[in-house]
């Protein structure tokens, strides 16, 4: 079995997380969700437990950090094209995030990002696949 990677962030809505991302394109295992929590599928392997505060807190010690105050993680997603980033971007801001940077440039990768409703920041590249190889 290939390992799995399951991110965990904490949310303050989880219908308006849900409908946010929903917005730009992710789908949703409802076999991992419930009403305390939301499993976005991301990629093959790859999940975003959407959860709300108190399922959260359930698994850490910690107090949960306001993430429009400071910055506990950065999620950075891949996309196929410059042009898969900006439409990423774009659909965030029309959903209600915001951007928190201009567009990044570097001839072999471009970068965009934006914050979600809870601020989490959630940056988006490209890379040229010729630099990679």
């Amino acid at each position: 079995m290939a390992t799995q990677i399951f991110v965990n962030l904490p949310v303050k809505d989880l219908q308006k997380t849900t409908l946010f991302f929903t917005r730009l394109g992710f789908k949703f295992n409802a076999k991992f969700s419930d009403p305390a929590g939301a499993c976005m599928i991301v990629g093959d392997n790859i999940y975003v437990m959407l959860l709300t505060h108190e399922k959260f807190q359930t698994f850490t010690p910690k107090p949960i950090s306001d993430a429009t105050k400071s910055t506990e993680v950065l999620v950075c997603l891949t996309c196929e094209s410059r042009e898969g980033v900006d439409e990423m971007v774009r659909k965030a801001v029309a959903a209600g995030g915001t951007t928190y940077s201009d567009p990044q440039d570097h001839g072999f990768l471009y970068g965009h990002g934006f914050q979600d409703l809870d601020g989490h920041i959630w940056e988006v590249i490209w890379v040229n696949p010729s630099a990679v190889n």
